[in-house]
């Protein structure tokens, strides 16, 4: 079985909440994804949202390497062979590990469609469910509280708060957050290199009657020789964030004395799946928990991580909310979240399925006016869809739908759009009439 054909686009996804770290306040997110269509019909997809001043590799890096003669060369080659495909890649993107994840994940999803299995499947899965946490930015403490009052209701039960601005106050934040949740919360905190060694410390003994679970990345990368000097009992709950970036550096911390005791594994730095695998094949023997994380990604690269977190026998924690907040994605599906609790379905490949309302959005945002033929689109699709009792209904609703695009004055070059779209809104209902 053969690439047929390859599709790499670019999509602005906004946050339903914008969040701030030590670092910086982000309001939304730009994803970059690689479609890899079979001579069979199936598409396997790839997402990748790096950060630039983590791994030196930007979005718009992203986009063009994958839009490059490299990656064109895929096509005609045998699905089967996919791992070599990927070893060529990291060669070729040694230095661009987001580029490299969306190539990883997009293959991996397709040999698996191709198999009829999941890539957890595929590489063995040991793990059926975790609890995710999910993230509370940088805030005040009413800000804070008022927060996690949010995921209490939405049952969630594992919080991870970002800190590293203010030592003073990030203990507050979370001897507040137990004083008024009491044990419900599993509390982890996420210092983004924000302290000193003192800050550490400071914070370590005024929080401890708080039961914090792990403390990532507390000092600056470089500077992992200073966590060293703290006692075993404290670099056991320590997790390396960025300055675990690959094997090389996995190989470098496992290392006695160890200055993390954790490792969060994060697509986005590693280059996707085998990078991950090879991250958690050092780490099982040296007695190292893994810790997998996200940055605000897609459901498909989030979903693809979990895979690989549940195929790891020494996983312990999963941080996968990157997707949660976002409000648009090009894709549905991928895993199951219940309480707070991640599992995955039995599907093949990620088990993605395409997400109808963000297909009309991607197309229309190049275009100012044509966004707005959209989004009048969007409305009458979903008042449809409030209503419609029977399939005789559903039709005539689809028709109302078409007939009222072909009345817009619409420039001739985007008349195929039109078409295509047309297309899309009678396939979603005829195709999605039981809902």
């Amino acid at each position: 079985m053969n690439i047929q054909s390859i599709r790499t686009y670019r999509q602005d996804l906004a946050l339903t909440r914008p969040y701030t770290i030590a670092r910086t306040t982000t309001t939304s997110v730009e994803n970059v994804f690689l479609e890899i269509k079979l001579t069979n019909g199936m598409v396997g997809i790839g997402a990748a949202n790096p950060d630039i001043d983590v791994v030196g590799e930007s979005p718009a890096d992203t986009l063009q390497n994958l839009q490059s003669d490299f990656v064109g060369q895929l096509v005609g080659k045998d699905i089967r062979l996919f791992r070599q495909w990927i070893a060529e890649a990291k060669q070729h993107f040694a230095h661009a590990p987001g580029t490299l994840a969306a190539i990883d994940v997009a293959l991996h999803d397709a040999f698996c469609q191709y198999l009829g299995i999941s890539i957890g499947q595929f590489y063995g899965q040991k793990i059926q469910t975790l609890p995710t946490s999910v993230t509370i930015g940088i805030k005040n403490v009413a800000d804070t509280l008022t927060e996690a009052q949010e995921y209490y209701e939405r049952g969630f039960k594992v919080l991870k708060v970002k800190t590293g601005t203010s030592v003073e106050v990030d203990i507050e934040r979370i001897l507040k957050l137990r004083e008024k949740y009491g044990t419900h919360f599993t509390i982890r905190v996420d210092a983004n290199q924000g302290y000193q060694v003192a800050d550490l410390q400071q914070f370590i003994t005024q929080t401890q009657k708080a039961g914090v679970e792990l403390i990532e990345q507390p000092l600056k990368v470089g500077r992992e020789d200073e966590l060293k000097t703290l006692p075993a009992e404290i670099r056991r709950v320590l997790t390396a964030d960025e300055s675990l970036k690959n094997a090389r550096a996995a190989l470098q911390l496992a290392l006695e004395p160890r200055p993390y005791g954790i490792f969060n594994i994060k697509f986005m730095k590693c280059g996707g799946i085998l990078g991950a695998l090879d991250i958690a094949g050092i780490a099982q023997p040296a007695d190292i928990d893994l810790f997998w994380g996200c940055n605000d990604e897609s459901i498909v690269s989030i979903t693809a991580a979990l895979h690989t977190a549940f195929a790891c026998a020494n996983t312990r924690y999963i941080d996968l909310d990157g997707s949660l907040d976002l409000a648009e994605d090009v894709v549905k599906g991928g895993f199951i979240l219940e309480n707070g609790m991640m599992r995955l379905p039995e599907s093949a490949g990620l088990g993605l399925k395409s997400s109808r309302f963000s297909v009309i959005l991607n197309i229309t945002k190049q275009n100012e006016y044509f966004a707005k033929v959209a989004s009048e689109a969007l409305k009458n699709l979903k008042r449809c869809l409030s209503r419609v009792s029977d399939s005789s209904e559903l039709r005539s609703e689809s028709l109302k739908l078409i007939n009222f695009r072909k009345k817009i004055f619409i420039p001739a070059k985007w008349w195929r759009t039109i078409y295509f779209l047309q297309i899309i809104d009678y396939q979603y209902f005829t195709i999605n009439a039981a809902l």
